[in-house]
């Protein structure tokens, strides 16, 4: 565990080390310096990134053919579906990073630490910043240490509940730590159709840092006294809760210029030119362009973009179980549960998600989607390879492989010898029990798959283990007559049952 003091937290390529870089003072602060604290909780002592590859090496090599035809970011985002409005036309220009002929945009998306991990719905706005620096560009995750203490009132019914402060903490602590690892564990996997950035550094600033030294008279006066009314109510946000029975908090209704002057403070002090956001952050992030016209007398120079929300084709949204959300934190969500998510999208939704969640040529989709309608296609494939693709970009080769070693223990029929190393590896994704070793050995399978859990009567038990369904440490048994012996038992510690293909109970011997 980590705990760091900085003002900026960078990862650079050629060091394991991390360096951090002051603030500019805010033009609206009477303090010359604004300090800055980011507690960070590793769940590994070091974060690392890829060392700057040799000339000779192939990834290098096509990094430098991608430096020499670089794609336009906006043009990559509309065609895989990532697109959903900017607030200026100019930004497809600008966005065309060629080498020496643009300097490269710094591109920010905002993270509110609600929770104490980011969830899938987070996950497009990694994606569109990952996108946006293998086209060399630079980006910078913002967390919201002080506007998570207001709450967004954005696609809420309801005002959100107050946090205390440890809790924000700690949730800060653990996005913070996803960020970066899913952010700097992308730079060692495979190109896209951008190029990568030779800084393979991860920003992330939290907003509580400057926000901390304001006070109430200052914000009014120095960002409140440019924010019409009629502009702010006007809304979407705001219009929808105003006509609710609930209505809306002064607390919420502020929301929109604190985020407003998030923009414009990194505008200023960083350099960040782009905002970017899901479509329901629109309203928000256009009066962050608003204050920097008006407050900074800039126009044209800071520019928004906003990507579609993740739905299935039915329209209902994308990122919640039967569990609840699909977290990217291996802490909350296995690798294994996460990689079965995906692996089960219906066909409907498969080559969208390959477009929009994962970094394949839009050629090899388009095969892939062709392949989907010929006789003998393997049915889900293309879940497979959506399945391996997000896994690995969230949870990195070591997460796919765990993934993938669950996946073939978990199968009824699989070859795969089961150890106990195995089993406790998946334990926590299937139900479990405990039972003595005397209620365990010499016990019917049909008895144990009662007692189990497994099954709820010896009558349906018989029944599809008569129709073939019923395994033992992934072994089918035919015979109602099967005892449990000694060898049945995995290192004389756990039994897998199974009922199908689906429902599993883990036994582990008391």
């Amino acid at each position: 565990m980590a705990t760091i003091s900085a003002s900026r937290t960078i990862l650079f390529s050629h060091s394991s080390k991390l360096f951090f870089l002051p603030f500019k003072p805010s033009p609206f602060s009477s303090s010359s310096h604004i300090p800055f604290s980011l507690s960070l909780r590793f769940t590994r002592p070091t974060c690392t990134l890829n060392l700057s590859p040799s000339p000779s090496d192939p990834q290098h090599q096509q990094q430098q053919q991608l430096h020499q035809n670089p794609r336009n970011v906006i043009q990559i985002l509309e065609e895989r579906g990532l697109l959903e409005s900017i607030t200026n036309d100019a930004l497809r220009n600008i966005s065309s990073n060629s080498i020496g002929a643009t300097p490269p945009l710094k591109v920010y998306c905002g993270f509110d630490p609600t929770a104490e991990s980011l969830h899938l719905g987070n996950l497009l706005g990694i994606i569109v910043l990952s996108w946006f620096r293998r086209c060399g560009h630079k980006p910078v995750a913002l967390i919201g240490g002080a506007t998570a203490r207001v709450g967004d009132p954005s696609g809420k019914s309801l005002e959100r509940p107050e946090l205390d402060v440890d809790t924000l903490e700690r949730n800060t602590a653990g996005i913070s730590s996803t960020i970066i690892r899913i952010l700097g564990g992308a730079q060692n996997q495979k190109l896209g159709d951008g190029y990568a950035d030779d800084d393979n550094s991860v920003v992330v600033l939290n907003n509580y840092d400057w926000w901390k030294e304001f006070s109430l008279l200052d914000f009014l006066k120095n960002v409140g006294r440019y924010a019409r009314v009629g502009t702010m109510m006007a809304k979407e946000s705001v219009r929808k809760r105003l006509e609710s029975e609930q209505g809306m908090s002064f607390t919420e209704f502020t929301y929109q210029l604190l985020q407003g002057y998030d923009f414009l403070y990194l505008f200023q002090n960083e350099g960040v030119h782009v905002q970017i956001g899901g479509s329901d952050q629109w309203g928000n992030i256009t009066a962050g362009t608003d204050l920097i016209r008006k407050i900074l007398q800039v126009d044209g120079a800071a520019y928004g973009l906003t990507f579609p929300l993740l739905l299935k084709s039915d329209g209902t949204k994308f990122g919640k179980s039967e569990d609840g959300a699909i977290w990217l934190s291996p802490n909350l969500l296995s690798p294994y549960k996460f990689y079965q998510y995906f692996f089960s999208v219906p066909d409907d939704d498969v080559i969208r998600f390959l477009k929009i969640l994962t970094f394949l040529d839009i050629k090899e989709i388009a095969q892939l989607e062709g392949e989907m309608i010929k006789p003998g296609y393997v049915p889900n494939t293309a879940q497979r390879r959506l399945a391996e693709e997000v896994t690995r970009f969230v949870h990195g080769e070591d997460g796919l492989s765990e993934a993938l070693r669950a996946t073939e223990a978990l199968r009824p029929g699989s070859e795969t010898k089961l150890d106990w190393k195995t089993i406790e590896g998946i334990a926590e994704d299937v139900p479990s029990c405990s039972l003595a070793y005397g209620e365990v050995l010499n016990q019917s399978l049909v008895d144990l798959s009662v007692s189990s859990g497994l099954f709820d009567s010896k009558s349906a038990a018989r029944r599809l283990l008569k129709q073939g369904g019923v395994y033992l440490n992934n072994c089918r048994v035919n015979s109602e007559n099967k005892k449990i012996e000694v060898e049945d038992i995995v290192d004389g510690k756990v039994l897998l049952l199974s009922a199908g293909k689906k429902n599993k109970v883990l036994v582990r011997i008391a």
